[in-house]
């Protein structure tokens, strides 16, 4: 199965895998976060070179990320809600994008993941 991906991407992943193995709830969504802002530049560059399989690769990987952070909110409380907005937004947004890719809103998306992901590791 790693015959077909670059060594760049098998490290990538095995990095991944180690890190996810024995991480904490908060460390989870802090990996969910980075694995997020990684795919979206990842996309954003395999666009500008014209790699649109890197680009199709880093955009599923976003959706992967994304999917998992919603997965995690639980309960029914405003913050619970206002997660759920804000994942739902990036999911359509990264679905819309798949399709018609506009570098300039992935980019927003990926800033924005950014500010909000240092934010929590800050807080």
């Amino acid at each position: 199965m790693l015959a077909h991906r670059s060594p760049h991407e098998a490290y990538r992943r095995v990095d991944f895998d180690a890190r996810v193995k024995g991480a904490s709830p908060t460390e989870l969504v802090h990996l969910c976060y980075e694995h997020l802002v990684s795919a979206l530049g990842t996309a954003i560059h395999a666009d500008r070179i014209g790699d649109n399989s890197l680009k199709s690769r880093s955009m599923t990987r976003a959706l992967t990320a994304v999917t998992a952070l919603q997965l995690g909110v639980s309960g029914e409380n405003e913050m619970a809600a206002a997660l759920n907005h804000l994942y739902e937004s990036a999911r359509r947004t990264i679905l819309d994008n798949a399709v018609a890719f506009d570098p300039r809103t992935v980019d927003t998306l990926r800033t924005d993941f950014m500010e909000i992901g240092q934010a929590l590791q800050a807080g």
